[in-house]
């Protein structure tokens, strides 16, 4: 069994959208625990919602490259609009930040929230 902590975004609706969003992952993998949301500014565009951040930690049996198929088919489900900017408002992100221990986002060094998130959950295994 692997365990992973899943960084989550959200800037449209995010308490419901996040939500719905563990509701359908639970359904797929076993969800251990979420941490608390925080609430950042944007990076990249300034001019959109504040996001809402996390983390959710998870059991499961999906490899690698599975589970992060799977986050992008809830992504595409929940209606995530690919075609926008980079940095532009998001009904869902996710991104696997943690690995059995290890970090596997270069985003976990670079923002606080990230990394708060992860550290609440325990995700880093101590070297």
């Amino acid at each position: 069994m692997n365990i992973v902590i899943i960084g989550i975004g959200s800037n449209i609706n995010p308490d419901e959208n996040i939500a719905k969003m563990i509701e359908i992952l639970n359904e797929e993998v076993t969800v251990l625990e979420v941490s608390s949301m925080i609430k950042t500014k944007p990076i990249g565009i300034k001019y959109q919602a504040d996001f809402t951040n996390g983390a959710v930690k998870v059991c499961t049996r999906l490899t690698e490259p599975e589970l992060k198929k799977l986050l992008k088919q809830i992504e595409d489900r929940m209606g995530r609009d690919r075609t926008g900017p980079k940095f532009g408002p998001r009904c869902i992100d996710l991104d696997i930040a943690v690995w059995n221990g290890e970090v596997v986002d270069e985003d976990y060094y670079t923002r606080d929230f990230l990394r708060n998130s992860v550290e609440e959950l325990g995700g880093v295994a101590k070297k």
